[in-house]
């Protein structure tokens, strides 16, 4: 099938850029085909996010939106933001003493699964194509220029031979295709490392994000209440944070964010998000509540310093796929959405002029440069190498005099050229943690987590979790890092087990995987790849 553009990903990136390459197209009375291909088994349905929604981008691609039903149903209307010094304590810090960039008058409170639900419904009436259920496994790369998409395979065995349902992938060629897969996107890794798009660059930095939906009981439900904290349950030498956001419905949003490059491979972000719950301040608002859904997902949090060159032969990047996130905010959607509309007019302008495809529209990162989203972003820069280099208070005291004060325009930029994934050390070096049982009432074990994120596989299929050498757990993973795979992945995906002669086997329950990505970036060996399951596998979140 031939379009003239193809989106990977309807996120809100990918959605943002199909909308406003449709806009153009009705005021230029021009034709235009655009197909959005996406890996969930709906619109949604993999999207994950806190989230804390600021209006801007929406604002500027569809103005009515507000007449128009999109789902922002709750205004934040406070702030609190907590130094948790322990296990018991914490401190609310005033507002002079925090970063500006945490300040969130004028935003909403909102599932960005539903959000996406409703710009996937605008697209489909401006008259886009969109496709659940249809990941992009290939790139279709031909004389150094991308052409397009192959989508996955359907019906092979755990071999790879074709069973009796077998159906092949399908080419989905365009003169320009947009990657907008989110963070760590399997295709647009490749690219990076295909046409170099990162040489330049600090390294990308990564943190697991976990996200629990909850009913809680009407006079403790505080609708717009937006809770911050710092601190514990992390240590010193992990960077991070958590949340707790009053949503509509009587439910309460609830979720911690763990930085990758922590070093202690005896750390598992899991439970350090099972005891986060049990703090105080975020018990009062939960004990007595019900969990009524699960989830995690890796976050790109490198800001400015980590934006590879979006631009190649025949594509642009967008959205988290790039890492336009801006962790200072904590906030990824309406600047991925900004960053979609800006790859829409970039290539719009090459094919009303004419342009055939397959250009390397380099005219990308000017728009970018002169846009709100790089001003933002340039103003964010520093956060995040503060944070890792100054340690959680004084970074985070840093970040509030060069936000507060000087509007992010100190003239130095600081830069953390580390890799996350080589981060950790030996577990000879570092402390065992003995993490407490789940009480069944605030914290709770993997599997009735996983359980809650709907996720499925069909199990006779290919491993989509490739490891490029197998020896490699047992051999060298677990003697030095005591195999970290069995506490970083956030669904019981990777466990070691011992056999009846006493030695280890590493077994992988890809059938749990809940698309996190987070063992394609932890993984100390680089070990494993991530690539899309059969058809619509994975998680199935309704409100996330």
């Amino acid at each position: 099938m031939e379009f003239d553009v193809v989106i990977v990903g309807a996120g809100p990136a990918g959605l943002a850029a199909a909308i406003r390459l449709m806009q153009q197209a009705q005021q230029a009375n021009q034709e235009l085909m655009v197909c959005v291909v996406e890996k969930g088994s709906e619109v949604g349905a993999h999207i994950l996010s806190g989230a804390v929604f600021e209006p801007r981008a929406l604002q500027e691609l569809l103005p009515d939106w507000q007449s128009s039903g999109a789902p922002l149903n709750t205004p934040v209307v406070h702030d609190d933001i907590y130094l948790l010094q322990s296990e018991t304590q914490a401190k609310k810090l005033p507002g002079f003493a925090v970063p500006r960039t945490m300040h969130n008058s004028g935003n909403y409170i909102v599932s960005m699964g539903n959000v996406c639900r409703w710009l996937a419904e605008q697209a489909e009436q401006l008259g886009v194509e969109i496709f659940p259920g249809f990941p992009a496994a290939e790139l279709i790369i031909e004389e150094g220029v991308v052409k397009g998409i192959i989508t996955g395979d359907m019906g092979l065995d755990v071999d790879g031979s074709p069973k009796d349902s077998f159906e092949p992938g399908m080419e989905l060629r365009a003169k320009y295709t947009i990657f907008a897969e989110g963070c760590r996107g399997h295709l647009g890794k490749q690219l990076l490392a295909h046409y170099a798009l990162d040489k330049d660059c600090s390294p990308q930095h990564y943190a697991i994000g976990f996200k629990e939906i909850w009913d809680v009981d009407a006079s403790k439900h505080h609708p717009g209440l937006v809770v911050h904290s710092a601190g514990w349950p992390l240590d010193k030498d992990t960077s991070g944070g958590g949340y707790l956001y009053h949503a509509e419905n009587q439910q309460v949003l609830v979720g911690l964010i763990v930085d990758l490059n922590y070093s202690n491979p005896h750390l598992s972000p899991f439970e350090e998000f099972q005891r986060f719950k049990q703090h105080p301040i975020m018990k009062q608002y939960l004990e007595g509540g019900k969990r009524v859904s699960y989830g995690a997902r890796a976050i790109a949090k490198g800001g400015l310093n980590s934006l590879p060159k979006m631009s190649f032969p025949g594509g642009l990047l967008a959205g988290c796929e790039a890492g336009t996130l801006n962790f200072a905010k904590i906030k990824g959607n309406h600047t991925a959405m900004k960053s979609g509309m800006l790859a829409a007019e970039t290539i719009f302008e090459a094919l009303q002029s004419g342009d055939a495809g397959g250009q390397d529209l380099t005219s990308h990162q000017q728009r970018f440069e002169q846009s709100w989203l790089y001003d933002e972003l340039y103003r964010s820069r520093n956060f995040g190498p503060a944070m890792h280099k100054f340690g959680t208070f004084w970074g985070g005291a840093y970040n509030t005099i060069e936000q507060n004060w000087f509007a992010g325009k100190l003239p130095w930029t600081l830069k953390d050229e580390s890799l996350d994934h080589a981060q950790l050390k030996p577990a000879s070096e570092c402390p065992v943690i003995t993490y407490p049982k789940p009480d069944n009432m605030l914290s709770f074990d993997r599997l009735s987590s996983v359980y809650l994120s709907n996720t499925n596989h069909e199990e006779k299929q290919p491993c989509h979790l490739k490891l490029k050498d197998a020896s490699i757990p047992i051999s060298q993973n677990l003697p030095r890092f005591a195999e970290p795979a069995q506490r970083y992945c956030p669904a019981g995906v990777y466990e070691v087990i011992e056999e009846a002669d006493g030695e280890a086997r590493f077994q992988i329950n890809a059938q749990n995987c809940i698309h996190c990505k987070t063992c394609d970036i932890k993984d100390p060996a680089q070990n494993i790849t991530w690539v899309t399951p059969e058809g619509p596998g994975g998680p199935n979140y309704p409100n996330m």
